[in-house]
């Protein structure tokens, strides 16, 4: 089986499909990379080339695939940032295409739209699809904070906050909503996975390091280790640990790109647990 990533992807440094594909390999899955932009490097370095790519590109590399039969091999759909809102329509229909050819088949959403350091980033109409047209056919999302109070337009300055808000979520569709980068106690930053199994919370030492493509690296480790656990508190834990090592061998080198490849022992075998209790 395999996982359809479609993403953003750099050539220099790790956000997007860039910072995706590999930790997911690693877990022992076959990945097929669909981009939606090919650029120097993320956009957080204020200059950048490359060329992002337009719907219709999009919807005919993931046609030959479905070409090739190999949709009904594929166990889940994993989308991030996109430039524009037919792209969005474009991994809807790749949604549909995949679990027409896998009934199992599973949408994990990370709806980028922005976050507490920089507000929302990406074009207009882009939160508005979010909420109104993924959010029903999403098995999965995983929004940080900002984006979690914005999609459940209601504020999330707590744990109960955060627990109202990803009900709110899951009211709209997807039957599992991972918050990250909720606040926990004065330095911490927690994780919050919600479902009708019950919510679970789990906290880490909150590092001084903004890195960008983190919540990339979280939402595909969490996808990754749901399908191999078939357990979100499970998932939540192995997610939160790798995580962290990696953030941390990231802080440790002095550098402001994740250390995918470095760490990736650190990332699939991590060596500090974190607690995860349940809230809800």
């Amino acid at each position: 089986m395999a996982i359809l990533s479609i993403q953003s992807a750099v050539a220099y440094g790790h956000v997007g499909n860039s910072v995706a594909v590999f930790p997911l390999q690693r877990l022992g899955f076959e990945v097929w990379p669909v981009d939606t932009v090919q650029f120097s490097n993320h956009t957080g370095y204020g200059a950048w080339r490359g060329r992002a790519w337009d719907a219709a590109a999009v919807a005919e590399v993931i046609a030959g695939i479905g070409e090739r039969g190999q949709l009904a091999h594929c166990e889940a759909v994993l989308s991030g940032y996109l430039g524009e809102v037919a792209l969005g329509e474009a991994v809807l229909d790749a949604v549909a295409q995949a679990k027409r050819a896998n009934p199992a088949a599973l949408w994990c959403c990370d709806p980028v739209i922005g976050d507490d350091h920089s507000g929302v980033f990406v074009r207009p109409g882009i939160a508005a699809f979010f909420r109104d047209r993924a959010l029903a056919a999403a098995d999965i999302v995983t929004p940080n904070r900002f984006e979690l109070a914005l999609l459940a337009e209601r504020e999330v300055a707590t744990v109960a906050d955060a627990l109202a808000a990803a009900a709110a979520l899951r009211a709209r569709g997807p039957r599992l909503v991972l918050a990250t980068s909720l606040p926990g106690e004065a330095d911490e930053i927690a994780m919050l996975a919600a479902s009708e199994d019950g919510a679970f919370l789990v906290a880490t030492k909150r590092l001084p390091i903004l890195a960008n493509g983190a919540g990339d690296l979280t939402a595909a480790l969490f996808l990754g280790y749901l399908l191999r656990t078939g357990e979100a508190a499970a998932a939540l834990a192995a997610t939160a640990a790798s995580v962290y090592a990696v953030i941390e061998a990231t802080w440790r080198a002095g550098d402001s790109e994740l250390q995918i490849v470095a760490a990736q022992d650190a990332m699939i075998a991590p060596p500090r647990q974190f607690q995860v209790r349940q809230v809800g």
